[in-house]
């Protein structure tokens, strides 16, 4: 599982421009099945993905193929998180 923390760069007035791109590239990743929740880092900081099933490598290019990304509009950074432990309605998450 990972975390894809999107944080805005000095850009970040560029995101208009990027929107739509954005925005399609969200929809498909959670048409992918990738992507199990998306939101805001707050305040106005960014935004933050919670991505499983797919490795590192396949993530590290979903990301950068993100308009906001290749438009130098955010600053990517993923983590990975090996799960223990969830609350039984997570437990799809656990390996």
């Amino acid at each position: 599982m990972f975390v894809v923390l999107l944080k805005f760069s000095a850009n970040k007035a560029k995101a208009g421009e990027f929107m739509d791109g954005h925005n399609a590239w969200l929809r498909q990743g959670f048409a992918d099945g990738v992507f199990l929740l998306a939101g805001s880092i707050k305040p106005g900081q960014g935004g933050a993905i919670l991505a499983h099933g797919a490795t590192a490598e396949d993530l590290q290019q979903r990301v950068n193929a993100d308009p906001f990304v290749a438009g130098d509009v955010v600053r990517a950074e993923i983590l990975e998180i090996a799960p223990s432990r969830a609350d039984e309605r997570l437990n799809f998450m656990v390996a």
